[in-house]
C-alpha cells in the first residue's frame, strides 16, 4: 500500500498535468441543471443536462469508463467514452482525474444493459482537484473517535452520520414553529455576560480588551429573557449556545445548545402540560401517553443521578428543595414549584414557576453567595442589575429549559452526545 505521503505527490503531479494543459483546477464558476436525485427521478433519454459532484468510484474498461458521481442529494453513474469526449479530453480524465476529486458532467441520460440511469458524457470539467485519498478501510480504523476529529470524512462517508445531522435540522424547525404558532417570539440575548446567571454551572471566564473588563461566556440566557417579562413580552424563547466548564461525558459538552422558552402568566403546571405537547409533536413513539408526575423527595433519596437513570419513560420530577432552586417560586417552606424531565435516565428540561419577589430572589441570590465563598465554584452569582429589574416588576411566569443535544440524542437513537455534535469537543491527540 502507498504512503500517503507518496499518494500525495503522485496527485500533485496530477495537479501540475491540469495547469500544463492549460486547465484551471480550481474554478470558481460551476454548471449544474438538476442535482443526481433530480436527474434520476426525472430520467430523460432526449435532454442534455449538466451534472456535478465528488467522484467516488472509476472503473475503466478500455477506451471508455464508468464512475459514480455524489451530491448531497445522491450518487449517479456516469459514462465517458473516448469516441464522444475526444481522444484528447478521455485521456485527460483517465490519466489524471481520481476518486475525491469534484467534477462537472454535460450528457444525455441513458439506461445500461443492466437498467441502470445512467449520464453518458459530452463534456466534462474539473471543479476541485483532490490531494487526498478517502480513507480505504474507514470503519475499520482502530481510533473510532478520529470520526469526530474529521467529521468532513465522516461527512463524505456515512450516510448515516449525515442523515442524522438532517434530521437534527428537521427537528429544530419543528421546534420553531411550534413555539412560533403558540405565540412566541423568538429572540437573541447577550453570549457574553457580565455575571455568569441563570444556572448553577462553573462559568469560562475571558477578557474584553476595549472596556478592560472581565465577562463570561453565558451558562444560560434565564436572566435577559426574564428582562424581556419585565420589558413587557409576553412569550419569548432562544435557541442558543451556552457554555459550562465542566466535566464531559455521554450527555455533557462544553459547548451546547439549549432551547430556553418562557410565557408570562403561566405557572409550572401550565408550563410541564405545554412541554408535553411539544415534544409529543417532535415524536409521539418516543414521547407517548401521558407523562409521569413524582414528587423529587419521594424519588430522589441521596444521589439524585443515580435516582434518574432509574427512569426510563417520560416523567416529570417536581417540586425539588429551595436550596437547589435559586430562581424557582416557593411553594412552601421547604419545596419550590419547579420541575426536571427525564426520559431514559438523561434530565431533558428543567423548568418552574420564575421567582418575581424581588426580596426573596435577593435572599437566594445572597445564599448563593455564601456558598461561592466556601468554594461552590457553582453556585449563583449575585445579579443586582437583575433583581432592581425585578423590583419594577415581573409579572408572574413559567420558564423551560431543553437540552437540543440530548433531545437529538433520543430522537437520533444515538449512543453519545459526540455522536449529533457536527464539531464536538476533543482532547489533542
Amino acid at each position: 500500500m502507498k504512503s500517503l505521503d507518496k499518494i500525495k505527490k503522485h496527485r500533485l503531479d496530477k495537479l501540475e498535468n491540469l495547469k500544463k494543459a492549460g486547465i484551471n483546477p480550481y474554478p470558481a464558476e460551476s454548471l449544474r441543471s438538476f442535482n443526481n436525485k433530480q436527474a434520476l427521478d426525472e430520467f430523460n433519454k432526449n435532454k442534455k443536462i449538466s451534472l456535478v459532484g465528488r467522484i467516488r468510484s472509476i472503473r475503466g474498461h478500455g477506451g471508455s469508463c464508468f464512475c459514480h458521481i455524489e451530491d448531497e442529494s445522491s450518487q449517479i453513474q456516469i459514462y465517458l467514452r473516448e469516441n464522444i469526449v475526444g481522444k484528447k479530453e478521455y485521456n485527460l480524465f483517465i490519466e489524471n482525474i481520481d476518486i475525491g476529486d469534484f467534477i462537472q458532467v454535460s450528457g444525455k441520460m441513458f439506461l445500461t444493459k443492466k437498467g441502470e440511469k445512467t449520464l453518458e458524457v459530452s463534456s466534462w470539467k474539473i471543479l476541485t482537484k483532490s490531494l487526498l485519498p478517502l480513507p480505504e478501510e474507514w470503519y475499520g480504523l482502530k481510533d473510532v473517535e478520529e470520526r469526530y476529529r474529521k467529521r468532513y470524512l465522516d461527512l463524505i462517508l456515512n450516510k448515516e452520520t449525515r442523515d442524522k445531522f438532517v434530521k437534527r435540522s428537521e427537528i429544530i424547525k419543528e421546534i420553531r414553529k411550534f413555539l412560533d404558532d403558540n405565540g412566541f417570539l423568538e429572540v437573541e440575548t447577550p453570549m457574553l455576560q457580565t455575571l455568569a446567571g441563570g444556572a448553577k454551572a462553573r462559568p469560562f471566564k475571558t477578557r474584553l480588551n476595549a472596556l478592560g473588563m472581565d465577562l463570561y461566556l453565558r451558562i444560560a440566557p434565564e436572566l435577559y429573557l426574564k428582562r424581556l417579562l419585565v420589558g413587557g413580552f409576553e412569550k419569548v424563547y432562544e435557541l442558543n449556545r451556552n457554555f459550562r466548564n465542566e466535566g464531559m461525558d455521554r450527555e455533557h459538552n462544553p459547548e451546547f445548545t439549549m432551547l430556553e422558552y418562557y410565557a408570562a402568566y403561566w405557572d409550572y403546571i401550565k408550563m410541564m402540560d405545554f412541554t408535553e405537547k411539544l415534544l409529543k409533536s417532535l415524536d409521539k413513539k418516543i414521547f407517548k401517553g401521558k407523562f409521569k408526575r413524582v414528587e423529587y423527595k419521594d424519588i430522589v433519596k441521596k444521589d439524585e443521578k443515580e435516582a434518574f437513570a432509574k427512569i426510563k419513560e417520560p416523567c416529570f420530577v417536581i417540586n425539588h428543595p429551595i436550596d437547589i432552586s435559586p430562581l424557582a417560586k416557593k411553594l412552601d417552606s421547604k419545596r419550590t414549584a419547579r420541575f426536571q424531565l427525564i426520559v431514559n435516565g438523561i434530565e431533558l428540561c428543567n423548568g418552574f414557576s420564575e421567582l418575581n419577589d424581588p426580596a426573596d430572589q435577593k435572599q437566594r441570590f445572597e445564599d448563593q453567595e455564601k456558598l461561592r465563598k466556601k468554594g461552590d465554584k457553582e453556585a449563583h452569582q449575585y445579579d443586582k442589575d437583575f433583581v432592581e429589574a425585578l423590583e419594577y416588576g415581573m409579572p408572574p411566569a413559567a420558564g423551560t429549559g431543553i437540552g437540543i443535544d440530548r433531545l437529538i440524542l433520543l430522537l437520533t437513537n444515538s449512543k453519545t452526545i459526540r455522536e449529533i455534535l457536527l464539531f464536538p469537543t476533543m482532547k489533542k491527540k
